[in-house]
């Protein structure tokens, strides 16, 4: 394994395309933790992490914009406005035919498209997002009261810092290897590590020696849970017509086969989930800011769900309901089982048309429900860990790792296939 291991790592270096992307990447890591140290003026450090660590809401926020948001950096949205643009464009292929043929019927122009129109989409969400964040900022002492110039100029900037980010991601997709707002991503969830060890290290006492072991033995077990799942498939076998003649021909068709996996959402679903329990907050913050004294229900309302059970309890169903809508809506049966049919091919046992359809279907249903369910203890493993251990400064990020085991796992798939086809 380890000769396998150096011998991949030496051709890695040898080719030097790949080092070309590599260091491109690299250097895009660098420029985005350049941007994320550039705080706004004016910030009450004290004040900002004592919201941060009464505020289980803006955990995930804080994640996709690598940091930038816990030190209210220029890029405090991070990629999260072009995270959520991308989800209401998919959301959009099924209210809109003609959005859904733009993205599957027309080629290459059509997917331009439809991403040129998630860019610009992603403008206007960073302004209400940038907007909101302001007033609810100012609403907790964090910033100062800004000018309504001051104010302007300061939503134009993180605004920008937002789009920036969007097009350094963008960058590294095509120049680098692996998808840059993974790596974007994946980057702040690094930068952010040696933080969490300091803040461990300090605050640690004997007592806590049993809690600290458990959470190493905890992250390798997620870390190994993550790498199964996301590689965990279920293999549908297919068939061809033109192979059943004789016996070699149908150990031919029974080698190829349909590829299912049991986690097709990623983590799509903790964003709706998170998103959908962040807008009663976010709609209180501005309401208070705006109009002091009339959110009172709403801040009822906000008290009630960050009670930490109450809180888990919504998070975990709400991602196990939205992994079940996102997989439909990725994983289309019916466009499937035309696809197989059209070429030919076919289930064993089952027959092309409607009934393939229902057959993928039912494995899609019954696969997805494990996936899910991982989804959702993953999403709430740290509120879990909290309740239980009492301990705040060091407490496991199974969203963090579920992400990152998964762009790491991506960007070496890809590496190991660009050295392979060099080969």
């Amino acid at each position: 394994m380890f000769k396998i291991f150096f011998t991949k790592l030496k051709r890695t270096i040898q080719d030097k395309q790949l080092r070309v992307r590599i260091a491109f990447v690299l250097a895009a890591f660098a420029l985005y933790r350049v941007f994320a140290a550039i705080p706004v003026p004016g910030v009450d450090t004290a004040a900002l992490q004592a919201f941060f660590n009464n505020n289980q809401f803006l955990g995930l926020l804080n994640l996709l914009s690598g940091g930038g948001l816990s030190n209210l950096s220029i890029v405090l949205l991070g990629v999260g406005p072009y995270i959520t643009a991308s989800i209401i464009m998919q959301l959009m292929t099924i209210v809109f035919p003609q959005v859904k043929a733009m993205q599957s019927e027309e080629g290459e122009v059509g997917r331009a498209k439809f991403v040129q129109w998630s860019r610009i989409i992603t403008v206007p969400f960073a302004l209400l997002q940038g907007i909101a964040f302001i007033l609810l900022l100012q609403s907790q002492g964090i910033i100062p009261v800004l000018t309504p110039l001051i104010f302007l100029t300061n939503v134009l900037v993180v605004t920008g810092g937002s789009v920036l980010l969007m097009w350094i991601g963008e960058l590294m997709t095509e120049y680098g290897i692996g998808n840059g707002l993974s790596l974007i991503i994946l980057a702040g969830i690094l930068a952010s590590i040696p933080t969490t060890l300091a803040q461990a290290v300090f605050s640690f006492t004997p007592a806590q020696i049993p809690a600290y072991l458990g959470f190493t033995v905890l992250t390798l077990a997620i870390t190994y849970a993550v790498v199964l799942v996301t590689e965990a498939e279920r293999k549908v076998p297919i068939a061809h017509a033109q192979q059943l003649r004789g016996h070699t021909a149908q150990r031919a068709a029974a080698s190829t086969y349909l590829p299912i996996r049991i986690n097709q959402a990623g983590v799509i679903p903790i964003i709706f989930a998170l998103s959908l329990l962040l807008i009663p907050q976010t709609i209180a913050g501005v309401l208070g800011a705006v109009a002091p004294g009339s959110a009172g229900v709403l801040q009822s309302v906000v008290g009630f769900i960050n009670n930490q059970w109450v809180y888990g309890t919504l998070y975990f169903l709400l991602v196990v309901l939205f992994t079940y809508f996102y997989t439909a809506l990725v994983f289309e049966p019916k466009k499937v089982a035309e696809n197989l049919q059209k070429s030919g091919a076919f289930i064993p046992g089952v027959r092309p048309g409607n009934q393939t359809e229902k057959y993928l279907a039912n494995i899609a249903t019954r696969i997805t429900l494990p996936g899910a369910v991982f989804l959702g203890l993953i999403a709430i493993i740290p509120i879990v860990v909290r309740a239980l251990t009492g301990i705040s400064t060091f407490v496991i990020g199974g969203t963090a790792l579920l992400i990152a085991v998964s762009v790491i796992v991506d960007v070496v798939r890809k590496v190991d296939a660009q050295v392979s086809l060099h080969e």
